[in-house]
């Protein structure tokens, strides 16, 4: 089977829903399909740098990533998304639907400009589409500018509970609950860590890194442990902790990683500090975690609390930072726990978050969606 796969953001810089469609296209791979990744990029260059000043990954492209077009940085869901807003975009979507014949689209946030609106309007097979995020502008707008498109929707996915009830508004329903994979490290050891607490998230209110800053100093004082903060800028972290008034002491700032060194500081971290104060649909860095057999501290939002359970981590109130510190301590000084902690993690996110099975289940609708396109084409004729 062809399968085309629709993100309307940009190949160069990280993010949720770039990495779930990569690991899409390569686990559908492993099962013997052809996929594609229909998605923005921005090369390296002076324009690419005014445009976007945070670091991003300008190497070469996979085989398997065909670009359309730049971006430009378009505030939506409380973040900064980097979204293909090129018209030239369309005309190279529709030769690459015309050279690739795909047997369906797979759309991601299908109601974002350009592309994926392009995409529902111009796929010439069955379309499936995955809502991810928590609200936007796209979807107050949607019905009201695209009733022609959403029709055009074969299938309907959510990544969460959290993202059906933001989407179901725009697009209707049913909906099927599939949510986003992980990869699998192979054999984590939950016991065997170094005394590190791991933060992943951009320089965003809503991932609240602020907060753990605020109770950083505490859990440094009585653990000694050091904090690893992985995917926001160094220089824009370093002005936060400045206005904070908060020290650097035991805190390492690696800036932007590849998902390889963020895997392998996962594997190494004791627990995995996840603060935000909203806006999640997916607690997609709690899976993370799991996978790695990792622990987690987590706010109790919706999105988080689809995720985590009393087993495989504390949740905490959110924006509070007296709460965080207090949970990151106790599970900090408690090795036992921490440790059955961690091997249910790991267990919850092979159960339920693995690839291979998240795939395998995408293969059967476009399966049933190209089968009952066939039928309706002989019909017709």
């Amino acid at each position: 089977m062809r399968i085309g796969i629709v993100v309307p953001f940009s190949w160069s810089y990280w993010g949720g829903v770039v990495e779930h469609a990569e690991n899409q296209a390569r686990a559908l791979m492993e099962l013997g399909h052809e996929a594609r990744i229909i998605i923005g990029n921005d090369p390296p260059g002076l324009l690419t740098t005014l445009l976007h000043p945070r670091a991003g990954r300008h190497g070469s492209l996979p085989d398997f990533v065909i670009p359309v077009g730049r971006t430009v940085i378009v505030p939506a869901n409380a973040s900064l998304s980097n979204v293909c807003l090129t018209p030239q975009s369309m005309r190279r979507m529709r030769r690459a639907f015309e050279r690739e014949q795909f047997d369906v689209l797979h759309v991601h946030e299908p109601l974002a400009p350009v592309i994926s609106q392009y995409a529902l309007a111009a796929a010439p097979c069955p379309i499936v589409a995955t809502s991810h995020s928590a609200g936007g502008r796209w979807w107050k707008w949607g019905p009201r500018f695209w009733p022609v498109l959403i029709p055009r929707i074969d299938y309907l996915i959510a990544v969460s509970e959290e993202a059906r009830r933001a989407a179901e508004p725009s697009l209707g329903g049913p909906f099927e609950i599939i949510p986003n994979g992980v990869g699998l490290p192979e054999s984590p050891d939950p016991g065997d860590r170094r005394h590190h607490v791991a933060f992943i998230g951009r320089h965003e209110q809503r991932k609240g890194l602020h907060v753990l800053l605020r109770a950083w100093p505490t859990v440094h004082r009585r653990t000694g442990a050091r904090l690893r903060v992985m995917g926001a800028d160094p220089l824009a972290v370093r002005f936060l902790l400045r206005r904070l008034a908060v020290p650097e002491d035991g805190i390492d700032i690696l800036g932007v990683v590849t998902g390889e060194v963020r895997d392998e500081e996962l594997v190494q971290a004791k627990l995995l500090a996840a603060p935000a104060i909203g806006s999640e649909t997916f607690g997609m860095v709690l899976t993370e975690a799991a996978a790695a057999a990792t622990p987690v501290v987590a706010s109790d939002i919706p999105g988080y609390r689809d995720v985590a359970d009393g087993r495989m981590g504390i949740m905490v109130p959110p924006d509070d930072p007296e709460p965080l510190a207090r949970a990151i301590v106790e599970l900090l000084e408690d090795e036992p726990r921490r440790v059955a902690m961690g091997i249910h993690a790991r267990e919850v996110a092979e159960e339920r978050y693995s690839w291979p099975g998240i795939a395998a289940r995408l293969v059967e609708i476009y399966g049933s969606l190209t089968s009952a396109s066939a039928c309706a084409g002989a019909a017709g004729a």
